[in-house]
């Protein structure tokens, strides 16, 4: 079984500094900011100082300037002359667009996905358990980490490694939003968790329909939600 996305993020922090040449410098760059943005160290609108990331990541400004054309180029940044780089912030139509592309993406891995062993369903079964129990003591960042390692346990089992890696862009762009609204929805926190076990025993069966389904589902709550928060047309 393949490690899920909050596991390497894990594995890549504990690594220590990034490797020295220049060409991968700038790829390890690339990837820590993706995983960065991924965990929500970094926000939208937040601003981006060259000088301050080479220092944190252990490499030179130039591997920096070129990882941030690079997010610059996926739509994750923004640069303004002058100014410098800042993380994005989606508008409501923007942030329809992610649930769009989720959508047509999750769709595709789910009806790849291979019968689960039972291993992956116990550890499905796990995460969800933990997500309950930390949306119950209100630990909101590791309520965030354990949805995000359940859903990508699930599309990493596919084996369509390039769309699992688009998926996690597409994630990373709607992250926070996401995050704040299971922070101060305590009826979200609840559903999903009870979603989460009805996907875990469609995959138990293997059902890819009815998984599709569910997730259709379970995606439609927090997009209608945060989409018109951001619309400013939330009750």
């Amino acid at each position: 079984m393949e490690v899920s996305v909050v596991e390497q993020v894990a594995g890549a922090e504990s690594a220590g500094r990034l490797r020295p040449t220049r060409a991968g410098a700038v790829a390890e760059v690339v990837d820590r900011l993706h995983e960065m943005l991924f965990s929500m160290e970094l926000l939208p609108g937040q601003s981006l100082r060259q000088e301050a990331l080479a220092a944190r990541l252990g490499v030179s400004r130039a591997p920096v300037r070129e990882a941030l054309r690079i997010l610059e180029s996926e739509g994750i940044l923004e640069h303004v002359r002058n100014v410098g780089y800042s993380v994005k912030r989606l508008t409501a139509a923007e942030f329809e667009q992610t649930y769009l592309m989720r959508r047509a993406l999750e769709t595709e891995v789910i009806r790849a996905l291979p019968p689960f062993p039972e291993d992956l369903i116990k550890r499905l079964r796990e995460v969800n358990r933990e997500i309950r129990e930390a949306g119950e003591r209100a630990d909101f960042p590791t309520l965030h980490r354990l949805n995000v390692e359940f859903h990508f346990l699930v599309f990493q089992a596919s084996g369509l490694d390039l769309v699992v890696d688009e998926l996690q862009r597409v994630w990373t762009l709607s992250n926070v939003y996401r995050s704040a609204y299971l922070a101060y929805d305590h009826a979200a926190r609840q559903r999903i968790v009870h979603e989460h076990d009805a996907m875990i025993e469609a995959l138990r069966r293997h059902d890819t329909k009815l998984m599709t389904k569910l997730m259709d589902e379970h995606r439609a709550g927090t997009r209608a939600q945060i989409g018109s928060l951001l619309a400013g047309t939330a009750p």
